[in-house]
Formats: C-alpha cells, structure tokens, sequence
C-alpha cells in the first residue's frame, strides 16, 4: 500500500497527541467551546507577526485533548527571538481569551496554555535575561539529559524571586491582554473559522489560509485538502510538511 501525505500526517499526530477518541461523546455545547478555543489559537498565530503558522486545527479529541493547534516554524531554528517568545505566549493564552470574549465565561481546558506560557515567561526572565526589571542575568541554570532539558533549582533569594514572580506575572497579563485587544478586532474571522470547524472538525493550512483571505471553501470537498502547508509568501512553493522539534502542539 502506497503511504500518503495523510497517512504521515495521522501518524505524526498519533504520536504526538494520541490516538482518535471518535467515540467520546461531545456535547453541542462543548464542542463549540472548544471550537472558539482552539480557533483563538489558530488566529492569534495568523496575526502574530513573529508567530510559527498554522499546520492544521482540530476539535477531534485526542489523548487528553478535545482539540488542538498543531503550528511549527517554516525553517529550522537553533535560537529564538524575545519577540518569537512573547508571541508564543500570545497564541498559548488565545484559547483562554477567546472563551472569555464569547461567552464571557471560561472553562478548565486552558491549564496546558499556562503552564506552556508561565514557563517560557519564567525562562525568559531567569535564564535568557529579556527581562528590563530583572536585567541581563541568569538566575537560574539547567541540566541537559536524556530526560530532557530541566532547572537545577532557584539561585536567588526570597526577595529576588518576589520579583522574578511579579516579572512573569505581567508578562503573562500584557501577552493576555493584548491578543485579547486582537481577536476582539477580527471577531468575523474567528466566526468564519469557528463555523467552518464546527463543520468539518478539522482544518488543514491550505483551508485556514483560505478562510483567513475571506474565501469560501468547497461545499462538496468532503475528502479532505492536501496536508501541504500553504506558505505565507504565495510566491513559493509548498512543500511537503516536516516536523522538527520544535514543532508544539497547543493543547485544549
């Protein structure tokens, strides 16, 4: 048998996320919370200047998740900028501030985006020095293993850490805020997706990026797009998706 796009495609998000729980019974009602959530993320990483695009957008539940955003950068990457950083905190709190704008009203599907968002706010103020308050100092250190990349432990003093907290706590909120401002601004956008996801459960790159021009897609299109991610910059050519490491999926 011939492997296909598709088929990689499945097999990526079987690792990464799990497998399909198709037989898990969604209510109406969560399922368009989950669909404003994760169509928070996908637009706020459609706006986001130094945001990593949209790979594809699902309300098919999976492992713990009852949707997801799967974006990964369009080149591999060793470093990132602080604005790279920041706007990643913007997507991972897009979800949480889509349901507060629709329904003014939030659930518990935002806790892997906070803990995604604290953790590279805490890290870019203890160990990359992009903090102006605290300054151009590491206070913290890591250790590389086969268990991954993690903190030795806190290096600072009770009242340093008082501000380390308070550093992060308003990186937190101005991210929040800000892609709060944003998604309020291109409400129609977040409605297109939203009813198109509800719809068709999952949205390819090709397909967001066409909802995102304001094009309507294909009624009688039922087999599903190309997984081929649509370049930003229409003058290239689209390539056969990869996955590199740093490609994080947003959960819930």
């Amino acid at each position: 048998k011939e492997i296909t796009l598709p088929d990689l495609d499945e097999a990526a998000d079987r690792v990464i996320m799990g497998p399909e729980r198709r037989s898990r019974v969604i209510s109406d009602r969560e399922k368009r919370v989950t669909a404003y959530h994760e169509g928070g993320h996908a637009l706020a990483a459609y706006l986001l200047k130094h945001a990593d695009p949209v790979h594809k957008i699902t309300i098919v539940p999976r492992g713990r998740a009852l949707g997801y955003v799967m974006n990964f950068p369009e080149e591999d990457r060793v470093s990132i900028t602080r604005l790279e950083l920041l706007d990643r905190i913007g997507v991972a709190l897009a979800g949480r501030a889509a349901e507060d704008i629709i329904f003014q009203d939030v659930t518990t599907g935002a806790q892997n985006d906070f803990q995604q968002a604290t953790n590279i706010a805490r890290r870019m103020v203890t160990r990359w020095g992009m903090s102006d308050v605290v300054g151009h100092i590491a206070l913290s250190s890591s250790n590389d293993s086969y268990l991954g990349d993690y903190d030795v432990g806190r290096e600072y003093s009770e009242d340093t850490a008082k501000i380390v907290d308070a550093e992060v706590k308003n990186i937190l909120e101005e991210q929040y805020q800000g892609i709060k401002n944003l998604l309020q601004q291109n409400l129609d956008k977040l409605e297109s997706v939203v009813t198109v996801l509800i719809e068709r459960e999952t949205l390819h790159a090709d397909e967001f990026e066409a909802l995102m021009r304001g094009e309507r897609l294909p009624e009688d299109d039922v087999s599903g797009p190309s997984v081929t991610k649509l370049p930003r910059n229409n003058q290239e050519t689209p390539k056969p998706p990869k996955f590199p490491s740093g490609m994080k999926p947003n959960l819930g």
